[in-house]
């Protein structure tokens, strides 16, 4: 069994927001499979189970991900090598992809929450760059994950979702 993880936050004022990077790429996954998100969520987060794979986007808001990732790998009893998380990094550049099997949370509360419930950084995660230098700058660290993709970033968007698609 494996476990895909889209990291954001619930509720529509989040919607294409940087911290919602995961989310997005797992929307957008959906799309281009033609699958529906289960209708009721389980243990924390939207899911959808598809042959020997759960896509979760975890519905306990960015912070606090770890909850609903460790009760899925628990109930499922998924390796650690088996989850995939996938998260925003404001310290990649806009559209940059970085794998790791395991490694630092490099600062990203998501990653800080699930090492803490899994008890371990040693699960693979795929980071989105969202930065946008003269924007966080000006917006502040907190702020700028929370704000929406300019309309440039929208634009490249559909590319840079189809290489998360490849990946997954």
């Amino acid at each position: 069994m494996k476990l895909i993880v889209g990291l954001g936050n619930p509720g529509d004022q989040y919607n294409f927001t940087r911290h919602n990077f995961g989310f997005l790429a797992l929307d957008f996954y959906a799309k281009i499979k033609g699958w529906q998100w289960a209708e009721h969520p389980k243990f924390g987060a939207i899911y959808h189970k598809e042959d020997d794979t759960i896509f979760i986007k975890p519905q306990s808001f960015y912070n606090d991900s770890g909850i609903p990732v460790r009760a899925f790998k628990d109930f499922y009893k998924i390796k650690l090598a088996d989850i995939l998380i996938i998260c925003d990094d404001f310290n990649l550049d806009f559209g940059e992809m970085r794998y790791r099997a395991k490694g630092s949370d490099g600062g990203n509360n998501g990653l800080k929450s699930i090492t803490k419930h899994l008890g371990t950084s040693d699960y693979p995660r795929l980071r989105l760059g969202t930065d946008n230098n003269e924007m966080r700058r000006k917006l502040g660290d907190v702020d700028f994950v929370l704000s929406k993709f300019t309309l440039e970033e929208k634009t490249k968007l559909p590319e840079i979702l189809r290489a998360v698609v490849e990946r997954i």
